[in-house]
């Protein structure tokens, strides 16, 4: 009986969490940062991936202008300036809270990691108004071999950190995959700047209710490293001197 009854009561807290999800959190998640006009808008490297299933765009208003912000941008990178989100998540120690002028010359074709071995490819550089960053399937797959291939001619390759690769474990497959993420600033007419990222992805559809949990989760914790990301930018063009 006893059994029995904690048994209701999980099914029961299970189902109210469930309903809490659909009706509280994840309306919240989905509008946060989110103009349906911006939505609507071209962005660079929009034609990158233009068989896209996934699409998400955000934004936030910064008060600074946008030669403050573009500094923070152009620095990202694991190993670099950092994400600027849950560094726990995807950084080796923490990302930067100054400007360091090395890391100011990202070029297009330059390489951004994620991690010691892989990384998305700057393939739009605009300086002070458009970067975007684009992987593949067979991008990070030729990554793969490279660092295998230079460990077995003896260099030294870091080790991807543990807490890249539980995240990397925690992703819905991704065969077939292709990305691209913008990251556009322009300014308003107050001097302030507003920050749009759009994140574009191919990936494939879920085939089963169990992958379309995991893709929701996926797509929370997405939602949840991207507005920590836009936050950390807008309080570091504000209060840090670029």
């Amino acid at each position: 009986m006893r059994i029995r009854s904690l048994f209701v009561g999980a099914a029961a807290g299970a189902a109210g969490a469930a309903i809490a999800y659909v009706y509280a959190v994840r309306p919240w998640w989905r509008a946060w940062g989110v103009d349906p006009d911006e939505s609507a808008m071209p962005l660079p490297g929009d034609d990158l991936v233009p068989d896209a299933n996934v699409v998400e765009t955000r934004a936030i208003d910064i008060d600074a202008p946008p030669d403050a912000v573009w500094p923070w941008l152009v620095q990202m990178g694991f190993g670099r300036g950092g994400w600027y989100s849950y560094d726990a998540i995807d950084m080796k120690g923490g990302s930067l809270d100054h400007i360091d002028p090395s890391l100011q010359g990202l070029a297009e074709g330059d390489m951004v990691p994620v991690a010691p071995d892989a990384g998305f490819q700057a393939r739009i550089v605009e300086p002070g108004h458009a970067l975007v960053l684009y992987g593949d399937e067979a991008m990070m797959e030729e990554q793969a071999k490279a660092a295998a291939a230079r460990r077995d001619a003896g260099e030294a390759v870091d080790a991807t950190p543990a807490n890249l690769r539980a995240g990397t474990r925690a992703m819905p497959s991704m065969a077939g995959f292709a990305a691209s993420w913008a990251l556009v600033v322009r300014e308003l007419d107050d001097g302030r700047t507003r920050l749009t990222e759009r994140m574009r992805v191919k990936m494939p559809a879920p085939a089963g209710g169990g992958q379309r949990v995991l893709g929701e989760a996926f797509g929370f914790g997405v939602f949840a490293m991207t507005r920590k990301q836009m936050l950390g930018i807008k309080r570091r063009a504000e209060e840090l001197p670029a």
